[in-house]
């Protein structure tokens, strides 16, 4: 499953991004996770973090534009790419905190770009591309934020609301939306564990057969090796 995990701040994407990295490690099945689209890249070194958030506003929009369209044929050329942010967090978080001094994004963004990329991708006729957009209740949000805060925030309290409603927005005109390619998951109220069954259920009717039969395999929990034994496949564990 080519997987795009899109939506507010603390809903909850890096979190199951994580957990259907390690789940299709656990069956064997190779991985391209990206979770660095949000300013500061969160994959860089803290000297790097620093840097990245006192860059030149146009450095920053050019590098942000340039990984942006870069991604398009990460979706396209891995079988189970993790996307986290891509395109959307761009439009929203430039329009709202652009022109905010103490925000890392930059102003003057020209927003047109977010369907080109996803009829970029869409070209392709990829059997199995799924567009998660995370949300959550404002107070989930808001305890969340208290609970647990990022080392560089985006979103301030006051405006959970109306980001929530510029992401609402940003689905609703998405081709992928059009495509019935989107899948919407509240995560208020959950553990991570019953948001990732709750992933992996409604995804099921836009997966491949293939990735159906991989999700039924039944494999150990802890490490363990794949043999065969007269052309019969057997997990093993170590």
């Amino acid at each position: 499953m080519r997987s795009i995990f899109v939506g507010i701040e603390y809903a909850g994407k890096s979190t199951l991004a994580t957990m259907l990295g390690e789940y299709y490690r656990q069956h064997k099945v190779p991985i391209h996770g990206d979770d660095h689209f949000t300013i500061p890249d969160s994959t860089l070194s803290p000297e790097s973090r620093k840097i990245m958030v006192d860059l030149p506003n146009d450095m920053k929009e050019r590098a942000q534009r340039m990984q942006i369209h870069y991604h398009v044929d990460i979706i396209k050329k891995y079988a189970c790419p993790l996307i986290v942010g891509w395109h959307l967090e761009e439009a929203i978080y430039s329009d709202v905190y652009g022109e905010d001094p103490d925000s890392p994004y930059y102003p003057n963004y020209h927003y047109g770009f977010q369907r080109l990329y996803e009829s970029l991708v869409l070209e392709a006729h990829l059997p199995d591309v799924v567009m998660f957009h995370l949300t959550a209740s404002d107070e989930e949000i808001a305890k969340r934020m208290k609970d647990d805060p990022h080392e560089y925030p985006i979103v301030r309290e006051q405006d959970i609301a109306e980001v929530k409603k510029r992401f609402d927005e940003e689905i609703e005109k998405s081709l992928f939306t059009h495509q019935r390619r989107t899948v919407v998951l509240d995560t208020t109220g959950k553990t991570p564990e019953q948001s990732f069954d709750e992933l992996l259920l409604l995804s099921e009717p836009l997966v491949t057969m293939g990735e159906l039969a991989m999700r039924a395999m039944d494999v150990p929990q802890g490490e363990y090796e794949v043999v065969y034994e007269k052309g019969v496949r057997k997990t093993v564990a170590k």
